[in-house]
């Protein structure tokens, strides 16, 4: 008999380790909501949700009527099995307070292409803007972190710039591929839809396919 997946919260803690030994950021993020996935009581995956850092994504989706309803589907990393990665999504959608419009990103410096968000009838709103990140020779650093190291001074680069030489420099950050969800009541949905500022584009396919 196949072994049954069940979804269901838990501490934000018990993914620490999940996200810093095997997903590929390698790096905590902000979570609103962190759900675990368990066959026969082991934990076999990990999903987070958290508010978007940014109040640009947070407005730019839907308005600023519907910006405290957005969330970011920020982490998810589970055990390598069959549906394993969506039934978490699909079953952790539902334990959601809503109305939520959720938004999710495919990292194409990953090779992905949100395949996992396809399957779980996310809607595709192409790549994300093209943007800029700050690095540091020698630094394996994110480009958050590496912000970091200037909090609290006036003018971020001109510090980096003056601590780290040419050490420091910006690079074109990779596109993702934006994927957005909705949760709700059929009217919700509906209404939240109509407010989406994204256009609705066909699901991205890997040219072998």
């Amino acid at each position: 008999m196949a072994r049954r997946l069940e979804v269901k919260r838990i501490d934000p803690k018990l993914s620490h380790e999940w996200i810093l030994n095997r997903h590929y950021a390698a790096r905590l993020c902000p979570i609103s909501y962190c759900f675990g996935g368990f066959v026969d009581d082991e934990l076999v995956g990990i999903i987070t949700y958290g508010t978007p850092v940014s109040p640009t994504l947070r407005t730019g989706l839907a308005g600023h009527e519907y910006a405290s309803r957005v969330l970011e589907l920020n982490r998810l990393t589970c055990i390598n099995k069959p549906n394993y990665a969506s039934q978490i999504i699909a079953k952790s959608l539902k334990l959601l307070p809503s109305p939520k419009i959720i938004v999710s990103y495919a990292d194409t410096s990953q090779d992905h292409i949100g395949i996992v968000y396809q399957a779980t009838n996310f809607i595709y709103t192409g790549l994300s803007a093209k943007r800029s990140d700050w690095k540091i020779k020698g630094m394996d650093l994110h480009s958050a972190s590496i912000a970091d190291l200037a909090r609290g001074q006036p003018n971020r680069a001109q510090y980096l710039r003056d601590t780290y030489g040419d050490r420091f420099y910006s690079a074109p950050r990779p596109r993702k591929h934006r994927y957005v969800i909705l949760v709700g009541n059929k009217r919700d949905r509906k209404v939240m839809k109509k407010a989406l500022k994204y256009p609705i584009k066909p699901y991205p396919k890997r040219e072998s396919d």
